[in-house]
């Protein structure tokens, strides 16, 4: 008897410590740990140790298959994202007020896990609610991440932890400085300046002649004016047929258009800007007088032909069109 009543408070002690280690207080221990190495690399046991409820804290586990013989593509591009939210989080996280642990169970660790889950793919991001203490749910089954869209970003996954987490802190992904990205960047906007300068005497009087943009300029109002975006936003035909066994290429109304009728356009609205070009600045500076005059009856007459053939395309857009000129009436 006196045996038994000295061993009564050693085994009072040893139940004490039991108490402690219960699964709904095991966060401290495991939170420790992550804060040497997170994501948690997980097996049979200590998964079954992280999840078991009652637990008072949130744990979010990546079940994966890394190994090569398994063919996952999609857990081998995931894998550094899942890694890089852990480090941010717990990094973050310093006093451990979200109370979440990230934890990683590979099927070469986990096969018994896999096999009660009834998992036949990977990877599976689970996340397991607190079952007891401030942030406790009602269900303890874990929260599934669809991972159908393919191989998400560690923010997206963050974001998606943010919205099951509410009410705690949410440390932001901290991504390292990529290194090589800034050196390739510099040196490419370097090397780009240096051709810049070297080719600036070459290029600076192409880009500052009037007759260029002046060209371009042209050449842009045509395409606009003769519905080339009209062509493009409505997908039009480029020909049809007129029902008689011919081709029309000039569709009736103004609420259809054909892509051959805006070439049609842009060639006639071409040749009169050409005309009107020519006669306002080539002809004035010629110097043998009967050769100017000539020059202004042959721009004259084509102008006057083209503007004619104008006229009775647009009789053919709206058959109500008042005006006309020979020889198209």
């Amino acid at each position: 008897m006196h045996f038994l009543s000295s061993l009564a408070p050693l085994l009072l002690l040893f139940s004490g410590s039991l108490a402690k280690k219960a699964p709904a207080d095991n966060y401290e221990d495991f939170y420790r740990l992550s804060q040497r190495s997170t994501p948690l690399k997980l097996n049979d046991a200590t998964y079954t140790s992280l999840t078991a409820a009652p637990r008072n804290h949130s744990v979010a586990v990546l079940l994966t298959a890394l190994e090569t013989r398994f063919g996952c593509q999609l857990c081998q591009e995931f894998q550094p994202e899942w890694d890089l939210l852990g480090r941010s989080w717990i990094r973050g996280d310093k006093a451990g007020e979200s109370r979440l642990l990230f934890g990683t169970l590979d099927f070469a660790d986990g096969r018994d896990v896999f096999i009660s889950l009834g998992l036949q793919t990977a990877p599976v991001l689970l996340l397991f609610q607190p079952t007891v203490g401030p942030h406790a749910v009602g269900s303890p089954e874990p929260v599934r991440y669809d991972f159908t869209t393919g191989p998400p970003s560690a923010e997206q996954v963050h974001t998606w932890l943010s919205r099951q987490l509410p009410n705690r802190p949410h440390p932001p992904v901290k991504r390292p400085i990529n290194w090589f990205r800034w050196a390739s960047t510099i040196t490419i906007i370097l090397g780009v300046g240096t051709a810049v300068v070297s080719a600036s005497s070459y290029v600076l009087p192409i880009i500052q002649n009037r007759n260029i943009w002046a060209s371009i300029s042209l050449i842009s109002i045509l395409l606009f004016t003769s519905g080339h975006m009209f062509n493009h936003i409505r997908k039009v035909p480029y020909i049809v047929g007129d029902g008689k066994g011919g081709v029309s290429y000039i569709a009736g109304g103004f609420q259809s258009q054909l892509g051959l009728e805006t070439q049609i356009v842009a060639a006639i609205y071409g040749v009169l800007s050409f005309c009107a070009i020519t006669l306002a600045v080539k002809v004035p500076r010629m110097a043998d007088s009967k050769t100017q005059q000539v020059a202004v009856i042959i721009w004259s007459l084509i102008l006057f032909l083209v503007y004619s053939f104008l006229l009775s395309v647009f009789r053919v857009k709206n058959g109500g069109y008042p005006f006309s000129l020979p020889p198209f009436m």
